[in-house]
């Protein structure tokens, strides 16, 4: 495994954000103050000082992050560091402090934690810090100091609900052109579009009809052979991505969820079945549905991971065989941490393949990948940071000894693949869609 770069090299170096510096440079004393102190009162409430006021500063919360594991245990490097670093100044100095703070906090909150979650279980005091950093992200995001490629990408829901600026005719065609390609497998086989009444609605995230139109396909594939009733809009609605829920656009995130589940509404469908993706589920699951009012969902949302699972367990696809060579899984932080789905994906894999060796630790213990909170929506400026900050992550993915790693999230499959080819190791990876369709009982072609 290659070696990471020294710690003396990499923190000499500047990295160029227009977003961070030419967001700073525009900000006043007087707007600092007064948009911190709006965001404090009127968004925050009990929650931030409850948190706050329990910490004991005990660092526990340490061991958890890959961030601190990978910089050779360093302070400033830990979940309670970063936070001392960024909302423990913003409170003790009420607001007022400087436009290069703001900049270095942005940097902190964007691009050196990844939201995962995995230091909550390590709280003794039970302290969410990714609530934490995420409000420091949404003073940011007020303040207009945001690194630039993920707020392009937040730019791109805004115009067209997608965030890969996918006009609704590509839309129509990439699912026309993926029905053709499957009909020469399964001549009867129809993406059926904006069928009102079905059973569920499948939606997707931006990137699969620009890069990985294989999956839309392939789940076409197994709906089909399962005999499922199913739909996907020809308008706005099918993206289910959101990376304003990671700049702390929280307004336009609302846009994006409430655009969605009209999609489902106007369809009449019965739920929403959502690809492979983890921020995608977090987002609808848990955050954007309560920014806008919502406790739960207002039609109900599955996982794919879970669906697959239902549809083995129920018979409605069977195994024709498995997979030969040894797999390890990678836990989603957003299904596993966030909504406790790691036997689903297991039961799915352990059918499918031979052999599973597992990550230690695993399941919800399982090393972020740092991908599915947004640091790697933060582009190539910081790339580096983010390939140094998984060094951990890359040595357990090494342990395995396997070569081939199943994760049902996009977000991991661009972390981990990031790793294997900074790191040199020789492994590939695979979604639990790639598994089913190359394994499962298909009837034979015409």
């Amino acid at each position: 495994m290659a070696e990471p770069a020294r710690k003396d090299v990499a923190e000499k170096s500047i990295t160029v954000d227009i977003g961070l510096d030419e967001g700073a440079a525009r900000l006043t004393p007087e707007k600092i103050e007064k948009v911190i102190n709006t965001v404090l009162a009127g968004e925050t409430g009990a929650r931030l000082k409850v948190y706050v006021d329990t910490c004991v500063h005990c660092g526990l919360c340490s061991e958890a992050c890959h961030y601190y594991l990978s910089h050779d245990k360093e302070p400033r490097w830990s979940p309670v560091g970063k936070v001392k670093q960024t909302m423990w100044e913003i409170l003790k100095n009420k607001g007022k402090v400087s436009p290069d703070f703001i900049k270095k906090a942005s940097e902190i909150a964007s691009t050196e934690c990844n939201l995962c979650r995995r230091c909550a279980q390590f709280c003794p005091m039970g302290i969410d810090i990714a609530y934490i950093i995420t409000m420091v992200r949404r003073i940011c995001h007020k303040l207009g100091v945001t690194p630039q490629y993920i707020q392009d990408t937040a730019h791109s829901h805004s115009a067209t609900m997608n965030q890969m600026w996918v006009k609704e005719d590509e839309w129509v065609d990439a699912l026309l052109w993926q029905e053709e390609e499957a009909r020469e497998e399964m001549p009867t086989l129809r993406i059926p579009l904006e069928k009102e009444g079905a059973d569920f609605m499948y939606s997707i995230i931006g990137p699969e009809p620009k890069f990985r139109a294989q999956l839309i396909y392939q789940a076409a594939v197994i709906f089909n052979v399962a005999g499922l009733n199913w739909t996907m809009p020809a308008t706005t609605g099918w993206d289910n991505s959101d990376m304003a829920m990671f700049t702390g656009d929280f307004e336009v995130m609302g846009r994006i969820k409430r655009d969605h589940f009209e999609a489902a509404k106007r369809l009449k469908v019965k739920k929403i079945v959502m690809g492979e993706c983890g921020h995608a589920y977090r987002s609808i699951y848990d955050v954007g549905n309560r920014w806008l009012g919502w406790k739960m969902p207002p039609i109900p949302v599955i996982h794919s991971a879970q669906f697959f699972a239902e549809l083995l367990k129920e018979g409605k696809i069977k195994v024709a065989k498995k997979f030969n060579e040894p797999v390890t899984i990678q836990d989603p932080c957003n299904i596993v941490r966030g909504m406790g789905l790691q036997e689903d994906i297991r039961y799915v894999v352990k059918a499918f393949c031979k052999e599973i060796v597992e990550m230690q630790p695993n399941r919800d213990h399982n090393y972020c990948c740092c991908a599915g909170g947004g640091v790697i929506n933060c582009g190539p400026p910081w790339k580096m940071k983010r390939m140094e900050g998984n060094r951990v992550k890359a040595e357990q993915l090494q342990a395995t000894g396997v070569n081939t790693v199943i994760s049902p999230c996009h977000n991991c499959h661009g972390g981990i693949e990031d790793i294997i080819k900074h790191y040199k190791l020789n492994m590939h990876l695979k979604f639990l869609g790639d598994i089913i369709y190359a394994n499962m009982e298909k009837p034979a072609a015409a």
